[in-house]
Parts: structure tokens; sequence; C-alpha cells
């Protein structure tokens, strides 16, 4: 096909031609075992991939469900402090209180806090 004297009936032979050689590859590509057998293997890699994936997605679910279940024991008990404590009210005695420092201690609490300011303030 160098040269031009190639007519239109040549070229639609020689398209048709290799659009037949394309087709036969692709058919012998269909019915290779090598194919077959790659096709399986991508297969169960897919399917090992989604095993791991539900696992991560369950483990997560439970994270959070730990999360949530220990959130929930902590507003119970804080609810049941608080309600200890509208009793202890209501019955007219004095709310619980932490205890009262002494001197020494607050003078403790004092100075770590004065440390740690200028410590901060150095750092900067």
């Amino acid at each position: 096909m160098s040269g031009r004297n190639v007519d239109f009936g040549d070229r639609l032979a020689t398209a048709a031609a290799a659009k037949q050689a394309l087709l036969e590859k692709a058919k012998a590509k269909a019915n290779d075992p090598e194919l077959a057998k790659r096709a399986e293997e991508r297969a169960a890699i897919a399917a090992a991939r989604e095993a791991r994936e539900a696992e991560r997605r369950a483990i997560r679910k439970a994270e959070q469900e730990r999360i949530a279940a220990e959130r929930a024991a902590e507003a119970a008990r804080k609810a049941e402090e608080a309600a200890a404590e509208a009793e202890r009210i209501k019955q007219g005695k004095r709310p619980v209180s932490r205890p009262a420092l002494s001197a020494e201690e607050q003078k403790a609490l004092r100075d770590a806090r004065y440390a740690a300011r200028k410590a901060r303030v150095k750092g900067r």
C-alpha cells in the first residue's frame, strides 16, 4: 500500500482484514488458560482484600461501641454522683467538697504554677 494507486476497495479489504485479525487475537486471548488463571488470582486477591477490610470495619465498630459504653458509664456515674449530692443537699447536709489544703500545700501549688509559667515564658 505504499503507492498512490490504492483504490477504495483495497482500503476496505485491508480494514476488514485488520478487524478480522483483531477479532481472532481477542478470541485467542479469551480461550487462553493463563489469562483465566490470572483472573482467578485477581479474584482471590480481591476477596482477601475485602475480608481484611471487613475485619478492620468490625474492629473499628467494636472500638466505637467500647468508647460509647465507657462514655455512657461515665455519664451514669456522674448522674449518680449528682443525684447523691442533690439528696445530701435535700437532707440539709453540706455539699461534699474537696478537702481543704494546708498552708504549705497551697504554697507548693502556687510555687508550681509560678515555675510552670516562668518555664513557658522562658521557652518562647
